[in-house]
């Protein structure tokens, strides 16, 4: 049986298809995983965001019915519960369905929120996962995100907390005395009070940090600062989103030698 095989549904004779949950990676074509690329080279309808560059979309065979969902900040953002709907329709009408993610699905991607939704509807589901942007940018920075020098645990959290009112807001206080690293996913809007609170927290205002704006793709640039400059030396500098912060000692470990060339790609909504 093959990854696009028709699965009944566990409701009544009626046939549905299956959805793929499938990280595309950080933006450069050359991480996508050799199942992502597989499904998306058969997929029968896609579902994708807006950090997911053209060249990945092309892999797409020419029939296949698309669907985009992008969210960035300052462009219209189509609404979670739409695009839960839009997948189960889906199901009902095509066999191989790849709603498709920037990074990895399971990590700040509403993944489990999507397969949740889908196993309600009695949607077959299978999660594909992705290289995240939050080791991916770093290492295309030649920064290594644990160390045995600098570092041995390392915790990914989200700083753009206005994403849901609902979830409880990011203790970074404690966050500074509970792990030798840290990688900010969406954080550069709230950079300065994230800073003054890591701070406040007891970690030093010398701490090293990285700022890597568009990781793995053309355009990628890197900052390295102190946490008490880095975001006005940010904001000073015009980085914009998406960047990925890395605060921490790892930081001095950089070694540009060894950090890849980006990729040339063409995104749905430019950077």
């Amino acid at each position: 049986m093959t990854e696009a095989t028709v699965t009944e549904s566990p409701v009544g004779d009626v046939e549905v298809g299956t959805v793929y949950l499938v990280g595309a990676g950080p933006g450069d074509p050359d991480l996508l995983t050799v199942k992502a690329h597989r499904l998306l080279c058969c997929c029968d309808a896609l579902v994708y965001d807006s950090l997911v560059p053209r060249e990945v979309l092309d892999l797409v065979p020419d029939a296949c019915e698309r669907h985009f969902v992008g969210k960035r900040r300052g462009h219209h953002s189509v609404p979670q519960p739409s695009t839960n709907a839009v997948l189960v329709d889906l199901a009902s009408r095509h066999r191989c369905i790849v709603r498709l993610k920037g990074g990895d699905p399971f990590l700040f991607g509403r993944g489990g929120e999507e397969a949740a939704h889908l196993v309600r509807h009695g949607v077959p589901v299978k999660v594909v996962p992705g290289v995240t942007a939050g080791i991916a940018a770093p290492a295309y920075a030649g920064i290594p995100v644990t160390h045995r020098r600098a570092g041995s645990s390392v915790t990914f959290v989200t700083g753009h907390e206005e994403i849901d009112k609902r979830r409880p807001a990011v203790n970074w206080r404690s966050l500074a005395a509970a792990s030798d690293g840290l990688v900010i996913y969406m954080g550069l809007h709230n950079l300065p009070r994230i800073a003054e609170e890591l701070i406040a927290g007891g970690l030093s205002a010398a701490t090293p940090v990285a700022v890597i704006q568009q990781g793995t793709v053309a355009g990628q640039r890197c900052l390295r600062s102190r946490l008490d400059a880095v975001a006005q030396e940010a904001r000073q500098q015009q980085f914009a989103s998406p960047s990925i912060v890395v605060v921490g000692d790892v930081v001095a470990e950089q070694i540009e030698a060894c950090a890849p060339q980006p990729a040339a790609v063409t995104m749905p909504i430019p950077f």
